[in-house]
């Protein structure tokens, strides 16, 4: 489980370091940084897929997602009596992203490369540091893994091991040097990350996969469209938890049921309802009850990652759902971590009326996103691997 994330100078993410519970749940207002956070999140789950460099590329590269305010923010500027002014840059271009888990701590330093020699990709950002650590934050004494540009040495008791020279500065160690021999903190690290799982955008338009019956095989994980519904509904009740799963549809739905069809190796799904003569295809659902079984099926997977994050999954869902979705979450938070991205009123009040659940209340202050409510004091430690 994650116990703290921290990321700087990630577009409105100036410096942000937040402790993490089992259920946590991301609120604010609109442009607070709620979509700035999660997109920081996702970033970080690419390091392990070997996509970081590209996934900034998609987001217009590193000097589009840098922070786009000055460098250092002085009193005079925070009470008013001077502007907002950029001033001469003394540290150099770096985006820091991090998180301390329970076994780990890992944090990953991007900047931009050096002029020379020139090249045609020089707005591709460099991996200049990465670290891996014991403990809940990085001190010289418990890092375990040390990657500074190209070299990567490995603790070998109270000496270090050189495991690799010529790394590439476009991708992460986790592709590069995850081996079980000389390496075996970075693959178990790499695994674990590869194992968080990213829900945002469940189609549920009228040409949404998830409406029309598709080829099927055994499916312990939804995919992030939904695509393959009925074949992880069916994948739950064989080798899932049956009866949480129908408990579900009648917490939301009373006295409805799913069931599943097969035909010629295609599944669809079917849905009946208390006082209809026949049962409802998915393509006949509403947008809303069709997304509500998506989640069902999404938070019910026969495989628990160790983090599952949730985007606004409010969208499309009449508030009338809201309280047993929160329900549905809070059960699942007992099996993953959870990490809830919401504005919705009626679900927030539900979810946080459960002891367990940690909220993370984002507000605006000068452009840079802070964490309503938290002082200095109440940040966990966290310290940024040196250059």
């Amino acid at each position: 489980m994650l116990s703290t994330l921290a990321i700087a100078n990630y577009r409105s993410l100036r410096s942000l370091t937040l402790p993490l519970g089992r259920l946590n749940l991301v609120t604010g207002a609109n442009g607070s940084g709620k979509s700035n956070l999660y997109r920081a999140l996702r970033l970080l789950a690419e390091t392990a897929n070997g996509g970081v460099v590209n996934a900034l590329a998609r987001e217009g590269g590193l000097s589009s997602t840098l922070w786009a305010g000055p460098e250092k923010i002085t009193r005079r500027m925070q009470t008013g009596e001077i502007p907002i002014q950029g001033t001469k840059r003394t540290e150099p271009v770096a985006l820091k992203l991090g998180f301390a888990s329970e076994d780990f701590g890992y944090a990953i330093d991007l900047g931009m490369p050096p002029p020379i020699p020139p090249s045609a990709f020089s707005l591709d950002p460099e991996i200049k540091r990465e670290a891996i650590w014991a403990g809940p934050f990085l001190r010289s004494s418990n890092v375990l893994v040390d990657r500074r540009g190209p070299m990567v040495r490995v603790r070998d008791g109270r000496s270090w091991r050189v495991v690799a020279e010529h790394l590439s500065a476009y991708e992460s160690m986790f592709t590069q040097i995850a081996d079980p021999e000389r390496a075996p903190e970075v693959m178990a690290l790499r695994e674990s990350i590869r194992g968080w799982r990213f829900y945002d955008h469940f189609r549920s338009d009228m040409d949404a996969p998830a409406r029309w019956s598709q080829l099927g095989t055994r499916t312990p994980v939804l995919s992030h469209d939904g695509r393959d519904l009925a074949a992880a509904w069916q994948t739950i009740r064989e080798i899932g938890d049956v009866q949480a799963l129908d408990e579900a549809v009648d917490d939301a739905f009373p006295g409805a049921c799913v069931s599943v069809t097969t035909s010629d190796d295609r599944f669809g799904l079917m849905f009946r309802q208390h006082g209809l003569l026949r049962p409802l295809s998915s393509a006949e659902l509403s947008d809303g009850t069709l997304r509500y079984l998506l989640w069902i099926a999404a938070l019910h997977t026969p495989r628990p990652p160790p983090l599952m994050v949730l985007n606004e999954p409010e969208t499309s869902l009449h508030p009338d759902l809201l309280p047993a979705l929160a329900r549905l979450i809070v059960k699942a938070s007992k099996r993953s971590q959870l990490w809830v991205v919401s504005h919705a009123p009626r679900l927030i009040a539900a979810l946080e009326s459960v002891p367990d659940c940690h909220t993370v209340a984002l507000e605006k202050d000068l452009s840079q996103t802070r964490i309503i409510g938290q002082g200095q004091l109440d940040e966990p430690a966290w310290y940024w691997p040196e250059r």
